[in-house]
C-alpha cells in the first residue's frame, strides 16, 4: 500500500520551480513589487468581508502581483496588505502564501469562516486556532509526517490580544482541516468533538506549512458559519458577518503591534 506522499521523505528534497521565480517574473512589469516594509498581510477566503474592507480602508490595488487581488492600505500608521479573490482550499490559498512570501511579506494573517464541532460554538463566535489537524494533501508535500500543523504562537497571541476589546466571543483552540467538505462523516465528527476540535475548515494546515517552510509567521482567525454536530447548513448571519469585521479589524492591528516586539523562539 502505498504512503502519502507517494515519493517519500519529498518534504526534505529542494523544489524544481521556486517562487522567487514569480516574484522575478512580476517586478519585470512592476519593478516596486516589494511587500517588505508592510506589517503584513491579511487573507480573506470570502468575498463579502473583502467589500466591507474595500469600503473601509483606503486602498491602492496592485494587479499582478499575485493569485487574486491584493490592495495596499495606509491606515493611522498602520501599513499592510489586503488578499482576497483567489479561490477557496488549501491549494489556492498555499498558492498566494507562496508568492506573498516571495515578494517580502513576513506576517499572514488569514481570515475566514469555519463548521462548529462544538455545541457551544455557535454563528457569530471567533475561533483562533492554535493547531490544525493535517486532514488535507498539502501540508504533507511541505512538513515530515504528522498529525497536526501549528501557527507562529507570537503572532497568535497578538492576534488574540487584538481580538479581547471586540464585542464578539473568542475561543483559542485546535481545528480539522479537510480538503473534502462534503465528506466529513458522522464518525470523524463524533471524534474530533470528543477531542475537543473546534472547528473544521479547509486551508489552516497547510498556510501553517507553507509559512513553517518560508519562515513567514501566520495565524488564523476563524468565523463560526454553520455547524456540524448540530447540522445546521450555513445561511447568511448578521452575526457571522459582524464577527468577520471584527476579526479584520484586530487582524490589522495585531500585524502592526506585532512589528514593534522582538522576534521570539518558534515564532515561524
Amino acid at each position: 500500500m502505498n504512503g502519502f506522499p507517494l515519493h517519500p521523505g519529498k518534504h526534505a528534497l529542494p523544489a524544481v520551480p521556486d517562487p522567487a521565480e514569480h516574484a522575478a517574473y512580476v517586478r519585470t512589469t512592476d519593478p516596486e513589487a516589494d511587500l517588505s516594509t508592510l506589517d503584513g498581510v491579511v487573507l480573506l477566503y470570502q468575498g463579502r468581508p473583502l467589500e466591507h474592507a474595500l469600503l473601509t480602508y483606503r486602498t491602492r490595488p496592485r494587479p499582478g502581483w499575485v493569485r487574486g487581488g491584493l490592495h495596499l492600505v495606509d491606515d493611522q500608521g498602520r501599513r499592510f496588505a489586503l488578499c482576497g479573490g483567489f479561490g477557496l482550499g488549501a491549494p489556492a490559498a498555499a498558492l498566494v502564501v507562496e508568492q506573498l512570501a516571495a515578494l517580502g511579506t513576513r506576517r499572514i494573517i488569514t481570515v475566514g469562516t469555519a463548521a462548529s464541532l462544538q455545541h457551544n460554538l455557535i454563528p457569530g463566535a471567533l475561533v483562533v486556532c492554535t493547531s490544525a489537524l493535517r486532514d488535507e494533501g498539502l501540508s504533507h508535500h511541505y512538513l515530515p509526517p504528522g498529525r497536526t500543523a501549528a501557527p507562529s504562537p507570537a503572532l497568535t497571541q497578538h492576534l488574540t490580544e487584538a481580538l479581547a476589546p471586540y464585542d464578539v466571543p473568542v475561543t483559542r483552540g485546535p481545528i480539522w482541516t479537510t480538503d473534502a467538505p462534503y465528506r466529513e462523516t458522522a464518525a470523524e465528527i463524533t471524534r474530533y468533538e470528543a477531542e475537543g476540535i473546534l472547528a473544521a475548515d479547509m486551508e489552516a494546515a497547510a498556510v501553517f506549512a507553507v509559512g513553517h517552510c518560508r519562515t513567514v509567521a501566520v495565524a488564523s482567525v476563524l468565523a463560526i458559519a454553520d455547524s456540524l454536530v448540530d447540522r445546521r447548513p450555513r445561511q447568511h448571519s448578521p452575526d457571522t458577518e459582524h464577527a468577520l469585521h471584527m476579526a479584520l479589524a484586530a487582524a490589522a492591528r495585531a500585524l502592526h503591534t506585532s512589528t514593534a516586539s522582538p522576534p521570539t523562539p518558534g515564532e515561524h
